[in-house]
């Protein structure tokens, strides 16, 4: 590309994004806050003075609003009262997820403590991400819940879009590839494994404001690699979903469903 040309592109792209960029936080700077803020509430090291906790949060508290700050406009949104509002509910978002991690510890065999879990298991840094991403959304805060949401599914390949609705306690198991939609409501004492999809039947821009995502009630397993699809699709509490059903309607509570194919096995003579 010759110079001409390129400075021209560039000029095109600066004036194309200086809008975006300008109502965009930084990425960086919500990755650190976020990274911060999990810190304060799950602290791999021993603070010896209760002043160093209290430091910890003020500073949090003052990064959040510099990122708020730094994007919104002030007669959007009370940037004050959703910073107040978010460090008021940190509470109960600390109590939910010490729930969520002793679920995913008595679900789960190999865990050998609940801190094991809260510190090295994917499934629970994705649903700690959710939970704070979700506040901020209730908060009526664009982007940045999203750009958390997103930074959670490159570390983990867990998709949990930060509108979805998600009891306590919750149990993701594995992780990998489970995609949950804008619309899902998810009941409490669920588990899902991984590879598990709850999304729309139809994709469609002027759907945006219809329920367009599966419900599942409480006390439901979803097994490896299932799909259930559609708004209306409800699944029953107490319901079992074997791994790898494609499900596009509605169980009654107390439901099993499995795949019917069979696997068959042949041991050829004097192969053994």
């Amino acid at each position: 590309m010759k110079d001409d040309k390129l400075d021209s592109f560039i000029q095109l792209l600066y004036q194309t994004h200086k809008a975006e960029w300008e109502a965009t936080p930084k990425i960086r700077a919500c990755v650190g806050w976020l990274s911060d803020l999990f810190e304060f509430l799950f602290p791999n090291n021993h603070a010896n003075k209760l002043s160093i906790y209290g430091g910890h949060l003020k500073k949090n508290q003052i990064d959040l609003e510099n990122i708020l700050l730094s994007y919104l406009d002030p007669k959007d949104i009370d940037v004050e009262g959703a910073v107040i509002a978010f460090y008021d509910s940190l509470n109960e978002i600390y109590q939910d997820l010490r729930h969520d991690a002793s679920m995913i510890y008595e679900k789960d065999p190999a865990a050998t403590s609940v801190h094991e879990v809260i510190v090295s298991y994917p499934g629970f840094y994705a649903i700690a991400v959710y939970r704070i991403a979700h506040q901020l959304t209730r908060l009526a805060i664009p982007i940045l819940p999203r750009i958390l949401s997103e930074h959670a599914h490159g570390k983990t390949g867990v998709d949990i879009h930060p509108k979805a609705e998600i009891g306590v306690p919750f149990c993701i198991d594995h992780g990998t590839g489970i995609v949950i939609g804008a619309t899902s409501i998810i009941g409490k004492h669920v588990t899902i494994y991984q590879g598990v999809t709850l999304g729309a039947a139809q994709v469609s821009k002027d759907l945006s404001e219809t329920k367009r995502h599966p419900t599942v009630g409480d006390n439901v397993v979803i097994y490896a690699r299932s799909t259930i699809l559609g708004g209306r699709t409800l699944i029953g509490h107490h319901s079992v979903i074997g791994g790898s059903v494609f499900l596009t309607k509605s169980v009654e509570p107390f439901s099993h469903v499995f795949n019917t194919h069979q696997l068959r096995i042949e041991v050829k003579e004097g192969l053994q």
